[in-house]
Formats: structure tokens, sequence, C-alpha cells
């Protein structure tokens, strides 16, 4: 059982999966299990994995959404409007505008991203991946939807650290408070998911779904919110670019890096050496 990261982890740094990782990874899926667990969407995993065989829930937007590849949701954690509020609230307070993402209505999967009037640098940064891009809502109010995947801020990390020091304090187990670098593009993120919508509790569902022991599982990633999935995963394996913190709670550290097919590599080598045992 393997299940990767996307960004900075298996897919380049242009968004794009490379040929050699394509092939090994569905000359992999013939005899293994493979799967995503990623802070993006349905809608884009599968726009990103098009190409790929990918025939175990997939795990998306952090954890809060665990979805089967035909559309079955297996697991979702949101936080529901009055919470979603309250965070909202807490961070015009400090005079920081959140991006939302949630599912548009009340018996689907259809998902909506609300983006604020008010955006920093960071934020428009962001946006221009989502240039025409139809779950993009123009978020006048700053309101929260009947169920929230996920609240996410970005910014600076003096502005970001003292709200999510008050959010925990006000929320405490309600939510999972999550402040992270992003090493590549500068800045912080400070992400807001309900209590089991991390990638952790995430893992521990599709191990029930299909069955099997966590122990079975080898995961990838290169960020701090891989950090739950590397402690409960029989194998961790970060990527060469990883933060130097997941690196130090990886049990293997590759040589290669997302742009060296690091991930596709390690599967590469695997499969030689079972097959010449």
């Amino acid at each position: 059982m393997f299940i990767t990261d996307l960004d900075h982890t298996f897919l380049r740094s242009d968004l794009t999966v490379s040929p050699y990782s394509e092939r090994v990874w569905n000359e992999t899926a013939r005899e293994a299990t493979l799967t995503v667990a990623t802070a993006r969407s349905l809608t884009k995993s599968r726009e990103l994995l098009a190409a790929l065989q990918i025939d175990a829930p997939m795990i998306l937007l952090d954890g809060a959404m665990v979805v089967t590849p035909s559309g079955e949701a297996v697991a979702l954690h949101t936080l529901d409007k009055e919470r979603g509020d309250a965070v909202v609230e807490r961070g015009l307070e400090f005079g920081i505008d959140p991006f939302v993402i949630g599912l548009a209505d009340t018996d689907s999967l259809r998902e909506s991203f609300l983006y604020p009037r008010r955006l920093n640098a960071h934020q428009k940064e962001v946006l221009k991946g989502y240039r025409d891009d139809p779950r993009l809502q123009f978020n006048l109010h700053n309101r929260t939807m009947s169920r929230n995947l996920k609240i996410v801020y970005f910014g600076e990390h003096a502005r970001l650290a003292p709200l999510a020091e008050a959010l925990r304090q006000e929320h405490g187990g309600e939510i999972e408070c999550k402040l992270s670098p992003e090493k590549y593009g500068g800045g912080y993120f400070l992400t807001i998911l309900h209590p089991r919508g991390d990638k952790a509790h995430a893992l521990e569902d599709v191990a029930a779904y299909l069955e099997r022991d966590l122990s079975e599982f080898t995961v990838f990633g290169d960020s701090i919110n891989d950090l739950g999935m590397f402690a409960r995963a029989g194998t961790a394996v970060a990527v060469a670019n990883a933060l130097d913190e997941v690196k130090a709670q990886a049990d293997l550290v590759l040589p290669h890096t997302n742009d060296e097919d690091g991930v596709a590599r390690y599967l590469a080598a695997r499969h030689r050496k079972e097959k010449d045992a």
C-alpha cells in the first residue's frame, strides 16, 4: 500500500506528472495499491492525475474528504456554519480574511472555493492558479457554508501565529489548527479543519475501508500536514526537498527531489528488489 502527497512530493514543481513517474506508477499499480493524500480538491486531483491508475480512496483537502476514484464518499469531516463563522469572525478581528473551501450543497461532493474582497500578496498568488475555475466564488460578507472542509489563511508568521493561538484557546479540540511554512513560495498558511479532518485520521479511514493494517502502508510527503500520517503508517518516506522537521520524522529520506521523480524512483527500486528476491 502506497500513499503519496502531491505538491512538492509526487508532482513536479510545474504541477505535472513526468512521463517516467506516470509509467512507474501505472506499472506498480498492477501489483500494489497506490493512492494520494493531498491538500488539493477532488476536482483538481482528478485533473492532475487523469493518466494514473488509482484503485483506492483518495485523501483530499488535507484529510477533510476521503473519496473513492468513482466518487463515493468514504469519510467527510466538516465544520458547521456556526463554527466556521466564529473562526472567520476571529480572523477578521486580527485583520485577516480567509479562503473558505466547502461543499456547495447538502447532497453532493461539489466544491466551492470562496475568496474575500481583501486579498494580500500571498492570496493573490494563490488565485492565479484558479483562473476560470467554476468553483471560485466571491465571498462578499466573509461567511462560511453549511459544510466547510477547510478555512485557510495565508500571510506572514507574525500575523498568523497570534490568530492560531487565539483559535486554539477558544475552540480547543473542536478544530484542528495547523500553522505551516510555505517554503517554496514564502510566507505561512494557517489551515482550520475538523479535528478528524487531517491526513492522520484520513489514513485510518482508508485503512478501515480497505480492511488493511496501518503497518502495511508506505507514505510519502514533504510538509507539516504529512507528519500525522508519518506517525501512523508503517513506513514514512520524505523526498529530498522536504522540510527539515519532516525529514526528522521520516523512516527514510530519499536522495531525489520531487523534480527528480523521487517517489517514482523509490517505487521502481522497490519493485526491482522484490523481483530479484
